[in-house]
């Protein structure tokens, strides 16, 4: 699809995430658009099903269908298999860094961090569908470098009963921070601080 077509979808469906995970979405993507979704297994959505704005709040919503199979449940733990808490929080950063993709951010994302989470339930493999709801509390986009900034709200829900809570969840996307040469050794092979 085209970019101007991105960036006014309200929805994306599965085929669309992974064509998106893969850089293959956007036909005519800016340059400095290198974000991307994990591939699978990290990808923690199956579909957009809500996106939104409004000046520099939003909303989005996902969802995630619950496999008696995935890949998590075969080792964590034996006998008495839960989803990781921390892949939801990672499904709540992968929504936030499309999210600034899809407002017209640039270069590549990275989780910042989160102020407040609480869980209160848990995903067995059993369950349908996980969903999340995240509300947009502030995007910017930072000067004239392209990269930008958002900050959320979000809850997690398994079969519509509220499992997690997530209070000011933070995702950046910054330029020239991307390493398409792995698993070569280049300039950004390496990790540590990254200074502004």
């Amino acid at each position: 699809m085209k970019y101007e077509t991105f960036k006014a979808r309200t929805h994306f469906d599965k085929p669309e995430l992974l064509a998106f995970a893969y850089g293959r979405l956007v036909e005519d993507a800016p340059a400095e658009l290198k974000a991307r979704l994990p591939t699978p297994p990290m990808l923690m959505l199956d579909r957009i099903v809500e996106i939104s704005q409004n000046r520099n709040r939003g909303r989005i919503v996902a969802e995630r269908d619950v496999n008696l199979d995935d890949w998590f449940f075969q080792c964590h733990f034996q006998g008495d298999p839960v989803q990781p808490g921390c892949l939801g929080l990672d499904g709540i950063w992968q929504l936030l860094g499309f999210y600034c993709n899809w407002r017209g951010g640039l270069g590549s994302g990275r989780a910042l961090g989160c102020g407040e989470v609480e869980f209160f339930g848990q995903i067995r493999p059993h369950d349908g569908v996980v969903r999340y709801e995240v509300d947009i509390k502030r995007y910017a986009e930072l000067g004239n470098t392209g990269a930008a900034l958002v900050v959320g709200d979000a809850r997690l829900l398994v079969d519509e009963s509220e499992i997690y809570t997530v209070k000011g969840a933070r995702v950046g996307l910054f330029r020239d921070i991307d390493y398409p040469d792995y698993p070569l050794d280049s300039e950004n092979a390496r990790g540590g601080r990254m200074e502004s």
